[in-house]
């Protein structure tokens, strides 16, 4: 029987355009296997929710990275930062999971408008907070809030994830997260 992937939610989202764009039926060349500095926090906080439910840590992943970082530029270069999964565009070629995540941009009294300052951690966590709305029990979200941002940085059987962000031209931020392999499938729960 062939497994479907449960939807995931969309929370926040932003991109940023490069000067040789991949096409999306390519797959990046991997970064470096090590959590980045910008990025920095992202992978402990992921591994803080494991820990709370015993399941294993998980790796960080150039590859995954890469492809994060593909997508949330495709996003701020063609879907003017609209947050979409990859999924829902047909563009999913490695069958991976994915959290987004939109930041709004810092909007001052006298008109400027400033990228806010987001720190990876706090992203992660706003994942991990919907745990509350999670029923392990049921294996469902409270009813009208969201839940598998943090279904999908808690599935057991997901080994390594990566993570990107870019920022859009109305200086918001987009936020991707891939997950391999990946989580949020139908009728299964996530630990």
């Amino acid at each position: 029987m062939r497994r479907l992937p449960l939807l995931g939610s969309v929370l926040l989202c932003s991109a940023c355009v490069v000067s040789a764009p991949l096409s999306l039926g390519d797959v990046p060349p991997p970064l470096a296997d090590t959590e980045p500095a910008a990025m920095q926090g992202m992978l402990a906080t992921h591994n803080q929710v494991r820990a709370a439910v015993g399941v294993p840590p998980l790796r960080w992943s150039g590859t995954m990275a890469a492809y994060a970082q593909q997508w949330a530029e495709h996003l701020a270069a063609n879907n003017r930062c609209t947050m979409q999964h990859r999924s829902h565009a047909h563009a999913n070629r490695l069958d991976v999971g994915e959290n987004l995540y939109w930041g709004s941009p810092l909007r001052w009294s006298d008109g400027r408008i400033e990228v806010q300052r987001i720190a990876p951690a706090k992203v992660a966590q706003d994942w991990a907070d919907e745990r509350s709305d999670y029923d392990y029990a049921r294996n469902t979200c409270r009813a009208g809030a969201q839940c598998g941002h943090y279904t999908q940085m808690a599935w057991r059987s997901t080994t390594e994830v990566g993570c990107a962000m870019t920022v859009c031209p109305d200086q918001g931020q987009l936020w991707v997260c891939n997950y391999n392999p990946p989580g949020n499938w139908v009728g299964e729960k996530p630990y």
